[in-house]
């Protein structure tokens, strides 16, 4: 499978959860989070400042886009032929619905072609959040945070993120401090003792 955005918040999980399943995961990510994607588990890094994904020989079973900025068509040529997309936000769209445009279509087109065209809405539930919650427990997927900000400074922490220089989640203390819980990840780099970043009571921004 192929993970378009795979160093983003959502993206870092998603090659961790897929590799947990046992699939070959090649990631999509910028030059500077190549190694960040391989240190997660990535079998193949792409780096799309040189490369396009969509333009190569090379086919896949299943795509999961979180950037958007490929189209329908452009998409659909990198998968097989009973291949899946699955669209999950993005940037692009029209001026009125944005990138829903591009969900919009991916509906209408799919019971008309081989390959299956799905968008995801987020909606958490039990269920999933203790699937996750047992997968880090287990030790298969580690939540790589960038940095933590006190809740004073959260504009810059969204000044950060935005500009996109994020190396994994970005933390917002709400109350209280504390060491990094054992085993938790700091921009790739795993805690084994604990770290002076404060980590009590957080809410993470993505």
């Amino acid at each position: 499978m192929l993970i378009n955005g795979a160093s983003g918040g959502i993206g870092l999980f998603a090659v961790q959860i897929a590799r947990s399943f046992g699939a070959e995961v090649t990631g999509v990510c910028s030059t500077t989070k190549m190694d960040m994607v391989q240190g997660i588990g990535a079998d193949h890094v792409i780096d799309y400042t040189k490369e396009d994904f969509t333009r190569t020989a090379q086919r896949y079973d299943l795509i999961l886009d979180m950037v958007g900025n490929r189209s329908l068509s452009q998409l659909r040529q990198a998968l097989t032929p009973r291949g899946t997309l699955v669209l999950v936000g993005g940037e692009g769209g029209d001026r009125w619905i944005g990138a829903l445009s591009r969900s919009m279509r991916a509906l209408v087109v799919s019971p008309f072609v081989s390959q299956r065209l799905r968008p995801v809405l987020g909606a958490a539930n039990t269920q999933d959040l203790q699937f996750l919650k047992e997968l880090i427990e287990a030790g298969k997927v580690t939540p790589v945070i960038d940095r933590a900000y006190p809740l004073s400074e959260t504009r810059d922490a969204m000044r950060h993120l935005e500009e996109g220089h994020a190396r994994g989640k970005i933390v917002i203390n709400v109350r209280g401090a504390g060491p990094l819980p054992e085993g938790r990840t700091v921009a790739g780099v795993a805690s084994t003792n604990g770290s002076p970043i404060e980590s009590t009571l957080t809410t993470v921004a993505y």
